[in-house]
């Protein structure tokens, strides 16, 4: 598994950061997590069409986490030569559909898709939840953050797995998803001295990261104050394993250990 960050961002406009949105290659399967504003541009600096991609996951619904779906539902119309060949999949908390209808509202004929082009599947954001999806498996656990936030687990075929969490407070079913994993995607919105409600921390990651026995952290998910304070040395007081800082169009290699495979959650 490859990870590609596209956004390393949040809602607050910046040169650097678009906002959230992550690649993830299973074999050949591309799964794209949140598609905050910047994502289809990114995506293509990536070397990714839109028309590439099988699956999106959506950690919750907020505008920097949702914000280019209606971009990319209507570019997936865009005839003849750039259009969709396949079919793709969402994946996102019960609600998701909703989401979707009210965007339909919105927008009208614009977004809506060719019959059996989109599937959509809603997972618990109440308790566990599991689907196969052909080559890789999905765990699911809510968080903290709001009603409609899950953190995602996937596991390959070859037993390489990688969390990530979306937003979150710190919760006990962060550190459950995340037991053993070979690379936590952690927010990290700001500093230690600046927590608000419904996010995380670089003490408060470190802390998570330990207590899974993760091995190996990226952060991501930066407010600017971030780029101020030394985020990295406030995480590694609880965390010792290797620390990634995320940066856009970065690309991280999940590595497995022998012997590692999904656990029960």
């Amino acid at each position: 598994m490859r990870i590609t960050i596209l956004g390393s961002g949040t809602c607050v406009p910046s040169l650097k950061r678009s906002a959230c949105s992550m690649l993830l290659r299973v074999k050949d399967n591309l799964l794209l997590f949140d598609s905050g504003p910047g994502t289809i541009r990114r995506l293509l600096e990536a070397g990714v069409h839109i028309h590439d991609i099988n699956y999106i996951f959506y950690s919750h619904f907020h505008p920097d986490h949702t914000g280019e779906l209606a971009s990319f539902l209507f570019a997936t119309k865009y005839p003849p030569v750039y259009q969709r060949r396949g079919p793709f999949t969402i994946v996102a908390a019960r609600g998701f559909t909703r989401f979707y209808r009210g965007l339909k509202t919105a927008y009208g004929e614009w977004i809506e898709l060719a019959p059996g082009l989109l599937r959509i599947i809603e997972l618990d954001n109440q308790g566990a939840d599991h689907i196969t999806c052909g080559e890789f498996d999905v765990d699911t656990l809510p968080v903290e953050h709001i009603d409609s936030s899950i953190a995602y687990r996937i596991t390959s075929p070859d037993g390489a797995s990688i969390v990530y969490s979306g937003d979150t407070d710190f919760c006990p079913n962060l550190i459950t998803i995340s037991k053993g994993v070979d690379v936590l995607v952690c927010e990290c919105a700001l500093p230690d001295s600046s927590k608000v409600s419904g996010h995380l921390t670089p003490s408060l990651v470190g802390k998570i990261a330990s207590e899974a026995g993760v091995k190996k952290l990226v952060m991501t998910h930066f407010y600017p104050e971030c780029d101020n304070v030394d985020i990295r040395g406030e995480c590694q007081k609880f965390y010792s394993g290797p620390i990634v800082l995320a940066e856009d169009l970065q690309e991280i290699e999940v590595c497995v250990e022998r012997g590692i495979h999904r656990p029960e959650i």
